[in-house]
């Protein structure tokens, strides 16, 4: 779920009004795990507050005030925590805030392996947040993204990619994605006609794309996946519909 910053030029739908609704409609669907894009650190500590069972991922992280982070909030009575890091996707991915291809932001994909205490089973799992700008420098962010997966994984665990792609399913970043790594859209396998996710606060939107994607490993059994599209008076948790997805 890209939570969206805080931004008071937003008005009505401004961070401070809809925080307790968008934890409210995350916890609805009793996760395990959250993957946020677009906060920044006051932002997800607020939102840590209102998700009063999970702990915030970011041992690893030197926070920067003015940056957006993509963020795993976990349960810790389901997941042993095993490691995380943020990786910058640029010609420089091990330097904090770094910045290339042309992309507006210094962007990052932030990355846990967790070990499911029942099961014992691991997980990697990617949660990522690309350029909004230019195809090119997505294209070019995401070849950094597979690589650094390549570095990181152990090919023992079994691999979820998900995020803000900024980009439509049947893109060329999906397709570097699929060259590296033999995944399953979970939305896809219960939902037969696309739809758009980013509304910009403004509900059904006939010309967008499905830009917030889950990505799952094909070991994995994917058992439902939904867009949800609540809204309380007019008010949207945040100007993307949340993707759920369930997995056994």
């Amino acid at each position: 779920c890209n939570i969206r910053f805080d931004n008071p030029a937003d008005g009505q739908n401004s961070w401070p009004f809809r925080r307790e609704y968008l934890a409210n409609t995350l916890l609805k669907h009793s996760p395990v795990l959250v993957a946020t894009q677009e906060g920044r650190i006051q932002q997800l500590n607020e939102l840590k507050n209102l998700l009063p069972d999970f702990d915030i991922i970011d041992q690893h992280r030197s926070w920067i005030g003015e940056r957006m982070y993509p963020t795993f909030f976990i349960q810790p009575s389901q997941f042993e925590y095993l490691n995380s890091g943020d990786v910058w996707l640029s010609e420089t991915p091990d330097v904090a805030g770094s910045r290339s291809f042309e992309s507006t932001f210094p962007r990052l994909m932030t990355w846990t392996k967790l070990q499911i205490k029942e099961s014992k089973e691991t997980l990697l799992i990617i949660n990522t947040h690309l350029d909004h700008i230019k195809a090119e420098t997505r294209q070019a962010q995401v070849r950094v993204l597979c690589q650094e997966i390549k570095r990181i994984w152990d090919k023992q665990s079994a691999l979820i990619i998900m995020g803000d792609f900024n980009d439509a399913p049947d893109s060329k970043v999906r397709e570097i994605i699929q060259q590296d790594f033999d995944l399953q859209d979970a939305w896809r396998i219960f939902n037969s006609t696309e739809e758009t996710s980013h509304h910009s606060f403004k509900g059904e939107m006939q010309n967008g794309a499905r830009i917030d994607w889950i990505l799952v490993d094909k070991k994995i059994k994917i058992t439902g996946s939904v867009m949800d599209k609540c809204t309380m008076n007019g008010i949207y948790p945040t100007d993307h519909y949340p993707i759920v997805c369930k997995i056994k």
